[in-house]
C-alpha cells in the first residue's frame, strides 16, 4: 500500500529553467539586452547547459515564444468564458479576463512573442515567425466565438478573422503603451485600452444598451 504523501510537481528540467528564465528576463529587459550569462544565471544553470540546448540565443528565442504560445494557450483554453452558451457572451468573457489579467509593472503582463517580434522582426527572420506564430495562433483561438457573434447578430462587412486580428492589435498596442509610462500608471492604461475594445464589440454586436 502506497502511503498518502503531498503530492510533488516534476522537477524542472535544465531547459525548462531557461525558457522561464527567458520569459521573465526578456519581458522585463528586451531579447536584445538579455545575455546568455544572465539567462544562465537566473535560471541556476551553467553555459554548457544552455548550449546543450540551444545551438544560439536566436534559438533560445525561438524556443522561447514557442514556450510562451503553449503555456498562455493551454491557460486560455481552460479559461471559463468558454462554458457560456452565446458566442457574444464568450468573446465579451475573453476581454473580461485579458483586463483582469493586466496589473502591476509591464513586464508582468506584457507579451513575450510581442516584444520578441517588435526587436528582431528584420534581425531575425526566425524569430519572427515564432512570434507570428504565437500572436496569430492567440488570434485564431477567437475566430470561431467571433465568426458565431457575426453570424448571430447579422454583422455584415467583416469576418471573424479580421475582428481576432484586430483583438490582438489592440492588446498588443495597449502593451506597448504601459510601456511608455512610469510603473504606477502603465496597467491603468493598457487596461482602458481593452475597455474601449469591450465597448466596440458591445456596440458591434447589440450589446451596449445592456452594459449601460
Amino acid at each position: 500500500m502506497i502511503p498518502n504523501r503531498p503530492f510533488r510537481p516534476p522537477a524542472l528540467t535544465a531547459k525548462d529553467k531557461l525558457l522561464e528564465a527567458a520569459v521573465k528576463l526578456i519581458r522585463a529587459n528586451g531579447f536584445a539586452a538579455t545575455s546568455v550569462d544572465q539567462l544562465c544565471a537566473e535560471a541556476g544553470v551553467t553555459k554548457g547547459a544552455f548550449f546543450h540546448h540551444f545551438a544560439s540565443k536566436e534559438a533560445l528565442g525561438v524556443a522561447a515564444a514557442d514556450y510562451w504560445s503553449a503555456s498562455t494557450g493551454g491557460f486560455f483554453a481552460e479559461a471559463p468564458f468558454h462554458a457560456l452558451a452565446d458566442p457574444v457572451d464568450r468573446v465579451l468573457g475573453y476581454i473580461d479576463l485579458r483586463i483582469a489579467l493586466i496589473g502591476g509593472p509591464p513586464e508582468a503582463f506584457s507579451c513575450v512573442a510581442g516584444t520578441l517580434v517588435q526587436e528582431a522582426f528584420r534581425s531575425s527572420a526566425a524569430i519572427r515567425v515564432a512570434a507570428q506564430s504565437s500572436i496569430m495562433g492567440n488570434a485564431r483561438a477567437l475566430e470561431a466565438d467571433l465568426d458565431a457573434a457575426v453570424a448571430q447578430c447579422g454583422v455584415t462587412g467583416t469576418t471573424g478573422a479580421s475582428l481576432s486580428r484586430h483583438v490582438q492589435a489592440v492588446i498588443q498596442g495597449a502593451f506597448v503603451l504601459a510601456k511608455t509610462q512610469p510603473e504606477e500608471t502603465a496597467a491603468d492604461l493598457a487596461r482602458d485600452q481593452l475597455a474601449h475594445l469591450r465597448r466596440y464589440f458591445a456596440m458591434l454586436f447589440g450589446r451596449e444598451t445592456e452594459e449601460e
